[in-house]
């Protein structure tokens, strides 16, 4: 299951997604399954107390991921891992949230998926998305929002032409017909035609 920790926080945050068990709402654990896969946190979050949200829902956590390093996904990161003695993975090491690098076209386990993390800067340049394809699940941090929203290119390394070619990556990558949930990094996530959003985020990215 996937679960937004942030989900009516008023502070400014990025969205921080609890993964275990089941990718799907299609098919929850069970109490006789017991087996809540390797249980996630996907980017923490800033500026709310997350331990409380996680604890909520599992006795412990696995790892950290993140999507990338702007300080709204990761300024809850020391407190989540002094709480769970965990580490955290990313692209690029070099970062100080970072403790093991996933690479462009390596995988992570997340709950009970198996993710492909595809490298998309252009909002950041460590920006991942990460896809598991079976289950048609796609997380995009700040490269693509609901309603063809894209991530901001005025920021410090930010490029609308990369941000283009990163979005154009993940659309071609994706399995339009079998895709079912879009989690991005702010607002809600996408489970109603969530390929059609991934392409008006092209299309507006060469527009706006």
């Amino acid at each position: 299951m996937i679960h937004n920790l942030a989900a009516g926080v008023q502070a400014f945050t990025s969205n921080a997604f609890l993964v275990s068990g089941p990718a799907s709402a299609d098919s929850p654990a069970t109490a006789d399954d017991g087996d809540a896969g390797r249980r996630v946190l996907v980017d923490t979050g800033a500026n709310f107390d997350v331990l409380p949200a996680i604890r909520e829902r599992v006795d412990d956590l696995d790892a950290v991921v993140l999507t990338h390093t702007h300080r709204d996904h990761v300024g809850n990161v020391e407190a989540v891992c002094d709480a769970f003695g965990v580490e955290t993975w990313g692209f690029d090491t070099s970062q100080p949230s970072v403790d093991n690098e996933i690479p462009d076209g390596g995988s992570v386990e997340l709950g009970l998926g198996t993710y492909e993390a595809l490298h998309t800067p252009g909002h950041k340049n460590d920006h991942l998305c990460l896809y598991d394809e079976d289950a048609g699940v796609l997380f995009a941090g700040d490269l693509i929002f609901q309603n063809g929203g894209f991530g901001r290119t005025d920021l410090e390394e930010g490029d609308r032409d990369t941000l283009i070619r990163s979005i154009d990556r993940v659309r071609d990558r994706v399995d339009g017909d079998s895709l079912r949930e879009l989690h991005v990094g702010h607002g809600p996530s996408v489970l109603d035609s969530p390929f059609d959003h991934v392409e008006l985020a092209g299309r507006a990215a060469r527009t706006r």
